[in-house]
């Protein structure tokens, strides 16, 4: 009986989140409650909801001020400088630009804001791609993949951050092993551009690109902003992700820390500072909500028995010997299901009952946050990512004309994604 509602819990919450009846915070709390209440738990819906928060809480805090850090780092300008070496290192090759783009967009993605990486990326680089006659929808490619292995993967990103909130677990633990595999990728995101501006140089007429080549000569460097500020910036932001990776301290308090110390350098006056706070407040506070509206939905959803009672439901059909490829799975089946869902309904639906069936393998739950998060590629491309409306319209393209074009290349490059995760060790096979 339990397992069946749970499938319930599951079905009405995603049916709600994807036919936009509700928005994904009212379904993620009201759905379990509801359920809960049918099922005869409403006398003990306070402690479920409240152990349910307990546990989210220190992601919740990590988010907040992860968003809040880096919105006061792109105030600063700390990327113009690249960007603008980027396109003088160019000197008007196409090739080199298609490679700058990844290079940016992997960096600013850091950001973990879905938008705000479009809205760089494309005043940064789309004019040079007009000017060239460079094709749009290679930039809109190189940023999609860019913002699903970088902001898809970093507990500070809403996709992730979703997968740990959920299951319950260390962003510190998760992030560590993710790390390889992210660069990995990464570097096989700059291969894809080099091979997309390769194929793009091939269209170009060699007189335009000299052309602009001499016309990037012409201009001065620009220097302005180049102050002490930016290289402090630089550095502070080096040194957190140094002692980010070193697990010095854990990643709530190393965010903290980092955002005080760049609120007071870059905004020393009172006003400024609260003025900063909320302009990127607006961008922290939705996804903070829905994370602690998560703790509640697993906290009704484990304390009642449901979610245990789904995994044994779903475990009474896999063999016994291939248990052990659970984490694979997640991450194979989680291509087509991040295209076609919202993050709300695949991390809160789906991935908490792939975790639990795990368990009875002795696969920690950490592989499956892992392992949900490789399909944020396939999800940066699909209908339910809401950040590829603003791009489509910023390089003025259909959605349909965009997937045609880039659905191999980040098709590939998610089953890349998969390998490195399974060779370093981030998920197991075995």
């Amino acid at each position: 009986m339990l397992a069946v509602l749970g499938f319930s819990t599951l079905g009405v919450f995603m049916a709600l989140v994807l036919r936009k009846y509700l928005t994904a915070f009212v379904a993620i709390m009201m759905t379990p409650i509801a359920f809960a209440v049918v099922a005869g738990f409403g006398a003990d819906l306070d402690s479920m909801m409240t152990s349910g928060l307990e546990t989210v809480a220190p992601t919740a805090v990590l988010l907040l001020f992860a968003v809040l850090y880096f919105g006061v780092m792109m105030d600063a300008g700390l990327f113009d400088p690249l960007s603008q070496g980027i396109i003088r290192l160019s000197k008007g090759d196409p090739v080199r630009i298609c490679v700058g783009t990844a290079v940016l967009a992997l960096l600013v993605a850091l950001d973990g804001d879905g938008t705000t990486t479009y809205m760089i990326i494309c005043s940064a680089f789309l004019p040079i791609y007009r000017r060239l006659g460079i094709n749009p929808l290679v930039i809109a490619t190189i940023a999609t993949m860019a913002l699903g292995a970088i902001s898809g993967t970093t507990p500070w990103g809403g996709a992730a951050t979703r997968g740990i909130s959920v299951l319950h677990l260390d962003a510190t633990d998760y992030f560590v092993h993710m790390i390889a595999p992210m660069v990995l990728t990464s570097g096989f995101i700059v291969g894809i551009a080099y091979l997309l501006g390769r194929r793009e140089r091939k269209k170009i007429d060699p007189d335009t690109i000299a052309e602009f080549a001499a016309e990037i000569a012409a201009q001065e460097r620009d220097t302005a902003g180049r102050d002490w500020k930016l290289w402090f910036n630089a550095g502070l932001t080096a040194l957190l992700l140094v002692l980010l990776v070193l697990g010095v301290a854990e990643l709530v308090n190393l965010f903290m820390v980092a955002f005080v110390i760049a609120l007071l350098v870059n905004h020393p006056k009172l006003t400024g500072q609260g003025e900063v706070i909320r302009k990127h407040a607006s961008n922290a506070v939705p996804v903070v909500i829905l994370v602690l509206a998560a703790g509640i939905f697993t906290g009704i959803m484990t304390d009642t028995g449901m979610t245990n009672a789904m995994a044994n439901a779903m475990l009474a059909v896999v063999p016994d010997s291939l248990g052990n490829l659970i984490p694979l799975f997640t991450a194979v089946i989680g291509l087509p299901l991040s295209f076609f869902m919202s993050n709300d309904a695949y991390f809160f639906g789906v991935l908490p009952v792939l975790a639990e069936s795990a368990s009875h393998y002795g696969i920690h739950a950490t592989e499956i946050a892992r392992a949900g998060a490789i399909g944020q590629m396939m999800h940066s491309i699909g209908p339910a990512s809401a950040p590829l409306w603003v791009l489509l319209g910023l390089i003025k393209r259909d959605l349909g004309e965009f997937q045609r074009f880039a659905l191999l290349w980040v098709l590939g490059c998610s089953v890349a994604y998969i390998l490195f995760a399974v060779l370093t060790g981030a998920i197991s096979v075995g």
